[in-house]
């Protein structure tokens, strides 16, 4: 018998360790801002804090790889995001959404192996765990823009990675 979309069975398969991995890194950048703290600082304070004392989860590689990629590539993640709220700005959205967005877009933009339809749904997945009732509405709409301009970022980016920097003898 195929799963229903309520059954117990296929939400668990949601809560795949990668899904869990976006999840924390949510919660790392929402307490970051909260906190008025580096992000940077407070992933590589936590992976300290695991790796001495088994009490204390593990991070795991990819929750370290969102949170440093969405720190690294900032304002390019919230400029996205910016040109495509409608009648908003950045700083009215709630910060989960925040949060939940700069996680998705900088995949979109980076996560070669990552299709862009699950970023976009972990996204809405996270949205409506996380966030308002009107939030994974809001979340899909944003991120259904940003798909468009995806894969040129990709390109740019794959471009500007392997092109050698003038001058530089091989």
């Amino acid at each position: 018998m195929a799963d229903q979309p309520g059954d117990k069975k296929s939400q668990y398969k949601k809560l795949g360790a990668r899904h869990k991995a976006r999840r924390r890194a949510v919660d790392l950048l929402f307490e970051a801002e909260a906190r008025d703290i580096d992000v940077t600082e407070l992933i590589t304070e936590r992976v300290q804090l695991s790796t001495g004392d088994d009490s204390v989860a593990p991070v795991n590689p990819y929750t370290s790889t969102l949170v440093e990629g969405v720190a690294d590539d900032l304002d390019r993640v919230d400029g996205t995001i910016e040109s495509y709220l409608q009648d908003w700005t950045l700083s009215r959205l709630p910060a989960v959404d925040r949060a939940i967005l700069r996680v998705a877009v900088w995949e979109l933009f980076h996560a070669n192996d990552v299709p862009p339809v699950v970023a976009v749904d972990e996204a809405v997945e996270l949205a409506k765990e996380l966030s308002t009732d009107d939030s994974p509405s809001f979340i899909n709409g944003v991120l259904g823009q940003v798909v468009r301009v995806a894969p040129q970022v990709r390109a740019a980016a794959a471009a500007t990675r392997s092109t050698p920097v003038s001058g530089s003898e091989e």
